[in-house]
């Protein structure tokens, strides 16, 4: 358990905050570049700052702080221009940078529009997301993880905006054994019941778990009853990228799932999707779909016959800021204990002035990240990529037959090939 005040300090995120100033050094999604495209101009929320993102005709980014410096109207009403965003309410226009352009009500004599300055954050595109630094100078880089820049893939975004603090999440990306409870034993419990099929990659004992840090966080490693330690989810394992992030996947799926915290008590969660069935061409996806996945029925009841369903519930029904003062930990819960220990390290580097962990500024060091992770997941082969997008938050994509169809030419591609080697024996 933590005593009140580390508990205090692991959920507050705003500025100032000792936790929060933690993770102002690190570059966070604030929007789905289509969605700007579909529209210019969107308000933001981060680590409890009220933000307004747009982008301008010419493709440039900008996000600034949400409220007029005039009187304090919403910019998230503005109006993107070439130059900028333009209020909509006496008509200030913004620069990127936060320079006020133009005060139309004032007369050329009295205007005052080089005194006026709003904040501005460094945005930048990667991966179909606009993303944003509101840290201090120098701004670090954009650290190009491996799913972010493949180009040969289909892509892939459910969401879900929850009322929780995002460190909960966190904590469940370093507890292996909940898998095959919650996403085993339970998931077959309420399937059965429904007349759905049994999540069985999901159901294996785990033997033992372990956990390495490296230079991007924690990877999480398992080895499950029937496996060897050749097995992938001993040998290679996949990482939790700290501070808010984890990547998972199997096969030709991978996701990065990214749990952006808005402020103390919610979390914008994202499953960012990449597929890629072997023995099949692709055929080119220009933009790819982001989707809001649902977690209560009509009757306000989670929804949980679908993984990240379950995960949701268990996070929920912790409360919007767990008291950790209460809980009971066991040796299962080392991963735990780790993620903790090392937000605490990192949080006193930064109050020592230094780099946290994960940041980045070398270039070319940040240019192409590979993050490892296991190919063979639960040693399920195509059983898990086939559970993925029938018991996980995939079904809800609205590109989800055209995906089943992809997976089953890839699966009549590897039969053929596996008949045709034996022929030749």
């Amino acid at each position: 358990m933590l005593t009140q005040e580390r508990n205090e300090i692991l959920t507050h995120v705003g500025r100032g905050t000792k936790l929060g100033e933690l993770l102002r050094r690190y570059w966070y999604p604030v929007a789905f570049t289509a969605d700007l495209e579909d529209f210019p101009v969107r308000k933001a929320r981060l680590v409890g700052e009220d933000l307004v993102v747009f982008r301008l005709d010419d493709g440039t980014y900008g996000m600034l702080d949400e409220q007029c410096p005039h009187r304090r109207a919403s910019l998230a009403y503005g109006v993107a221009e070439p130059e900028g965003i333009r209020c909509g309410y006496h008509g200030w226009l913004f620069a990127p940078d936060g320079q006020c352009l133009e005060q139309p009500a004032e007369s050329e004599e009295s205007t005052f529009s080089d005194r006026i300055q709003t904040g501005a954050y460094p945005v930048q595109e990667l991966g179909g997301l606009v993303w944003g630094y509101l840290g201090p100078s120098p701004v670090p880089e954009l650290p190009r993880f491996d799913i972010f820049t493949w180009t040969d893939v289909w892509r892939d975004a459910g969401w879900a905006m929850l009322p929780i603090n995002f460190m909960q999440i966190m904590e469940n990306a370093v507890d292996p054994t909940h898998v095959e409870w919650l996403h085993g034993r339970y998931a077959n419990f309420i399937r059965t019941r429904k007349g759905l099929a049994s999540a069985l990659t999901f159901s294996r004992r785990h033997v033992k778990i372990a956990f390495d840090e490296f230079d991007h966080g924690i990877t999480k490693r398992r080895l499950l009853e029937g496996q060897s330690e050749d097995a992938d989810d001993w040998k290679i394992g996949h990482p939790l990228v700290f501070p808010y992030m984890m990547k998972v996947g199997g096969g030709a799926h991978r996701q990065m799932q990214i749990r952006v915290p808005i402020d103390d008590t919610t979390t914008w969660f994202i499953l960012y999707s990449t597929h890629k069935p072997e023995g099949v061409t692709l055929p080119p996806q220009e933009s790819f779909p982001n989707y809001e996945v649902p977690w209560r029925d009509e009757r306000g009841q989670h929804i949980v016959d679908y993984v990240e369903g379950q995960d949701i519930m268990a996070w929920v029904t912790q409360g919007g800021t767990p008291d950790r003062t209460q809980e009971h930990l066991g040796k299962s819960d080392t991963g735990v204990i780790l993620l903790r220990k090392v937000v605490f390290e990192n949080i006193e580097k930064v109050q020592r002035g230094e780099d946290p962990l994960g940041v980045m500024r070398d270039a070319n060091a940040a240019r192409n990240i590979d993050l490892p992770i296991e190919r063979d997941k639960f040693g399920g082969g195509a059983a898990f990529e086939w559970e993925f997008l029938t018991a996980a938050s995939t079904r809800y994509s609205p590109q989800i037959d055209r995906l089943r169809q992809l997976y089953a030419k890839a699966e009549e591609a590897h039969k053929a090939l596996a008949s045709e080697v034996s022929g030749m024996r």
